[in-house]
């Protein structure tokens, strides 16, 4: 898309309501009028974790594509990856609007959007047609009215595992009543045990992440990397949004639901620094990406990759080829010939 063009479309859709806006971001991609060059790469972008080959470390996180609708315009832009859902097994309205609000002086999003989509058939359909090329991830996620929700990220998995590169079970969510009770030990075991299970009985089993909330005590955040170890997670996805409202200026501010965008930064660092340290499972960093400089920060507190969502609505999707073009600058600056050879190297800085 034009530079030009975008930016009058993204004034324009900070005019509208912002979930009419996400919608309209959506159905533009639908009709072509999203980026066209493809995943960016170099030598230095390129990046392998948990057994993906990726052109570059920076994916799209689950939340923008719930349903799968607009893949083929993603698949135009410099990401590197792309996460879709939450997707649950049957559709599922979602929370009453509004659910979404902007942030603008903290450079920030509420939502409490409670895991609307159309369901697992809906989108297994949509996948089956998606753009060659494309590296391609499911966030699993668990009906409202569910009366077993393990039982529901396993059957999200089987349903679409076929059908992707990657899964993400999504227990990290605020906007799901009790959900978040999930990332406890025992709960969590159990759980990620009958993922696991769902996976093995997969034809191709697919690398399965587990995303947590930035909202946790060292002792939680301990306990969950030993279990995630234990059940053959392949990586770790650090973090999902923050129920904190410390240090905002918005009148919004009060909003129910989690926060993302730049005032997430720090307090999801800090948590993947720590898993750092913890765990060798490989970890992907979300939280508060702006700038090439918030994502070599993010790969040097311990992240093999990254995602963003929230600064896209304030930059479009050009933004990514920004942040991908001044990372590679960056990373050749400090030395690095590769994003691995960066990983972890100023953990202690956020510890």
């Amino acid at each position: 898309m034009n530079a030009v063009l975008e930016r009058a479309g993204l004034t324009m859709l900070r005019r509208i309501d912002p979930e009419r806006a996400h919608g309209l971001a959506l159905l533009a991609l639908r009709m072509g009028l999203g980026p066209r060059g493809g995943a960016m790469t170099s030598p230095r972008l390129r990046t392998r974790i948990a057994g993906l080959d990726l052109p570059n470390p920076l994916g799209l996180a689950a939340g923008f594509d719930k349903n799968a609708v607009a893949l083929k315009g993603l698949a135009g832009s410099a990401l590197g990856f792309v996460e879709i859902g939450a997707v649950t097994p049957r559709p599922q309205e979602g929370n009453p609007r509004p659910r979404l609000w902007r942030l603008p002086e903290d450079r920030a999003v509420i939502n409490r959007f409670g895991f609307n989509n159309d369901g697992m058939e809906a989108v297994a359909a949509r996948l089956a047609q998606r753009p060659a090329g494309l590296i391609l991830g499911v966030n699993l996620g668990a009906n409202k009215d569910s009366a077993d929700r393990a039982g529901d990220f396993a059957a999200v998995l089987g349903r679409l595992g076929p059908l992707v590169d990657f899964a993400t079970v999504n227990v990290s969510s605020p906007n799901t009543e009790r959900l978040r009770e999930l990332q406890g030990r025992e709960a969590l075991a159990d759980l990620l045990a009958r993922v696991m299970d769902a996976r093995s009985a997969l034809a191709r089993p697919v690398p399965v992440f587990l995303k947590i909330a930035p909202d946790l005590t060292e002792a939680e955040i301990e306990a969950i990397a030993a279990v995630a170890e234990d059940a053959g997670v392949a990586a770790i996805v650090a973090t999902n949004t923050t129920l904190s409202r410390e240090g905002l200026r918005s009148a919004m501010r009060d909003r129910p639901g989690g926060l993302s965008g730049a005032p997430l930064f720090t307090r999801s660092t800090r948590v993947l620094a720590r898993l750092s340290a913890l765990t060798r499972l490989p970890l992907i960093g979300v939280g508060g990406i702006f700038t090439a400089e918030d994502a070599l920060a993010k790969i040097r507190a311990g992240a093999s990759a990254l995602q963003i969502y929230t600064a896209l609505t304030h930059g479009g999707l050009s933004l990514a080829a920004g942040i991908l073009q001044g990372l590679d600058r960056l990373l050749a600056r400090e030395g690095f010939a590769s994003v691995a050879e960066a990983v972890g190297t100023e953990r202690e800085r956020w510890l």
